[in-house]
């Protein structure tokens, strides 16, 4: 059923091998899909495939005049940059993490790094957001602690990066999320710089941030609707229980 729903496909040609994977879909702040959007125009990283699904609206995107897809892979033999133009329908966000777990399983993925925020009601008066991490397995866990990044030991995460997280522990890839401080409601390029300069010193990249913090007015401006159907999607699938505290401790 999850394979009627939701497919990924490949451009022609294309090849694959024991990738790392970022995952930057619409989320809290739209941190990660600033920051992936950011990385794949820094790194000129090309489209490999797209997902099809009649979950989503009725919607394409054009650049340029060209017409392509609103969730897309985009990447090279060894990087590989998840992210949407959509925010995420809550009832696709099974089929999807589902479906791209799967693919990324039979790519060889060797890790998947997630990039999101964390909702911070005094993210105003917070200069440089502080960037946890969450890891699913005890491999993703340990370059975790090898790099200095605080990791949260307790509360929730919710969305489809918590699925995308849940599923590769079942496929046995390790991954990983980054979540910055961010405004719960407004576009947070600060916050995806946050992240980015994490994951530059966790996987030995070099994106620089400058840029993106001096389009920061412009982007916010850009991301205004998107973040608006986001936070609409985020309520529906229960997005703010991550603000709460566990009942059950270990």
């Amino acid at each position: 059923m999850l394979s009627e729903e939701m497919k990924i496909v490949e451009k022609d040609g294309v090849k694959i091998s024991n990738p790392v994977v970022i995952e930057g879909l619409p989320d809290i702040g739209l941190v990660g899909t600033i920051a992936a959007t950011h990385m794949v125009e820094t790194l000129g990283l090309e489209e490999v495939a797209h997902f099809e699904s009649n979950l989503f609206p009725p919607i394409m995107v054009m650049h340029k005049g060209v017409l392509t897809d609103p969730v897309r892979i985009l990447g090279n033999e060894k990087l590989l940059v998840v992210t949407s133009e959509i925010a995420i329908p809550p009832l696709a966000i099974y089929p999807l993490a589902n479906v791209l777990v799967d693919w990324l399983s039979a790519k060889g993925a060797r890790l998947v790094v997630s990039l999101t925020g964390f909702p911070e009601q005094n993210r105003l008066e917070i200069d440089k957001p502080l960037v946890f991490g969450v890891g699913n397995m005890e491999q993703s866990m340990n370059l975790l602690k090898e790099k200095g990044v605080e990791v949260m030991t307790e509360g929730f995460i919710a969305g489809i990066y918590a699925l995308i997280m849940k599923y590769c522990m079942v496929k046995k890839i390790p991954a990983i999320t980054l979540m910055a401080q961010a405004f719960p409601n407004y576009p947070d390029p600060g916050a995806a710089a946050s992240v980015l300069q994490v994951l530059n010193n966790m996987l030995g990249l070099n994106v620089s941030v400058d840029s993106l913090l001096e389009k920061a007015d412009e982007i916010k401006i850009k991301g205004r609707d998107l973040m608006r159907q986001t936070r609409s999607s985020l309520e529906r699938v229960g997005k703010m229980s991550e603000q709460e505290i566990p009942l059950m401790y270990r």
